[in-house]
């Protein structure tokens, strides 16, 4: 949305109003907006949660994106958010993004943004909102919480192992004695804090992002809670006519320092990391578009007692996906996901450290009118541990946009 509203020129007349951003006072204030309710059977088994405690197959959202330009060189831009659960009461409202856009030099295109920023990573996180998931679920790279947290540790593999599968409602007896969600690889429902540049080489055929955050991929932070910064970068070439490939990296100190006490002494919580890389491609051509996009992430934890936890604990996700149409304003879309954790050692059994979860989502889109999008979906899920094992789903979202 906030890219669109960048693209937005000229006023909008009573009829087209709907179709593009709202722009007011010769083209310096652009307005743009978001409505979805989305509907679905409930999640017993939480394989579509997400980090605000809610079913991504639930999700009602309301959000208008606003920029501001002050001069050619210096723009503001603030996408405010209200979610909420279809199925529940309860709501939550915050800025998604809030930031300054500067440009340096007009004849070159580099620009820095600072605030609460779009991420310097992924494929995905570049097209979250509704209009440009062509299906109702996420990935599960981006959307699934695996047992881990920030503010809690398990003492030994052994602890580690009695979480598996209960990402969405874990504990551990170091560190916070509450019980929470743990964290997703990379969250795609909040942006981090922090200072980006953008770089475009060759008219647009090249592009280079690199930022300095707050948090890390998996838990994105508005306060530092750990005095270390994340780095992180993309690049992102285009080729030849529909195609796109990107590479993206990122490193940021996950744990919290309400761990200091716990943490071996002569170390500091956030010496503990993760890594994340990623890879993603797009290819569009006639009716066709196909996606696909691998991340592998790494988490560094303290080794605090036998069956030590002595190697980063690594987590693999590629998803695929498509989307065809079939006449103007009807398209048919489909999305295979696995989400594979790496095995550790404990006192009796070696297994993955979390239980692997496969995804298969179909869907149809259907234009009602040129901002209206009617989409419904079949989605499948499987986990290799935990209380429920398969679960599937039949979701339908109404996607209001301008």
């Amino acid at each position: 949305m906030l890219v669109c509203l960048g693209a937005g020129a000229g006023p909008a007349s009573a009829d087209d109003w709907l179709d593009r951003p709202v722009t007011l006072f010769g083209g310096r204030v652009a307005v743009g907006g978001e409505a979805l309710v989305t509907i679905a059977p409930e999640d017993t088994g939480f394989f579509n949660y997400t980090d605000y405690d809610r079913s991504a197959l639930r999700l009602v959202r309301f959000g208008l994106a606003t920029m501001v330009r002050a001069n050619d060189h210096v723009s503001f831009l603030a996408d405010i958010r209200a979610e909420g659960d279809s199925g529940a009461g309860q709501w939550s409202g915050e800025p998604y993004a809030l930031f300054v856009r500067v440009r340096p030099w007009l004849h070159r295109t580099l620009e820095i943004h600072a605030g609460r920023i779009p991420p310097a990573f992924g494929g995905f996180l570049r097209r979250s909102y509704g209009r440009d998931n062509p299906l109702i679920g996420y990935p599960l790279a981006y959307q699934y919480l695996t047992s881990l947290r920030a503010d809690a540790l398990p003492r030994h593999a052994d602890d580690l192992l009695e979480r598996r599968a209960s990402g969405w409602y874990t504990g551990y007896p170091v560190g916070s004695p509450v019980w929470e969600h743990g964290v997703p690889l990379a969250s795609a429902f909040r942006y981090d804090t922090g200072v980006l540049a953008r770089l475009s080489l060759r008219s647009d055929a090249v592009e280079l992002l690199g930022s300095v955050t707050t948090g890390t991929l998996s838990r994105p932070r508005v306060r530092d809670d750990n005095g270390s910064p994340q780095y992180s970068g993309r690049i992102v070439v285009r080729p030849v006519t529909g195609l796109v490939a990107g590479v993206s990296g990122a490193r940021g100190a996950f744990l919290a320092d309400t761990l200091k006490a716990y943490v071996p002494q002569g170390t500091r919580p956030s010496e503990f990391t993760q890594r994340t890389l990623g890879l993603d491609v797009e290819y569009s051509r006639d009716y066709w578009i196909v996606r696909a996009e691998w991340l592998h992430a790494a988490w560094s934890l303290p080794a605090l007692a036998a069956p030590a936890l002595d190697e980063p604990l690594g987590a693999a996700a590629l998803s695929v996906e498509g989307r065809y149409t079939l006449a103007p304003g009807l398209y048919v879309a489909a999305r295979a996901d696995r989400l594979s954790f790496a095995t550790v050692d404990a006192s009796a059994t070696s297994a993955p450290w979390d239980a692997n979860v496969s995804r298969l989502e179909t869907g149809l889109g259907y234009s009602l009118t040129r901002n209206v999008i009617l989409k419904t979906a079949y989605q499948y899920n499987r986990r290799d541990g935990g209380r429920v094992r398969r679960a599937h789903f039949g979701a339908a979202q109404l996607l209001l946009w301008f």
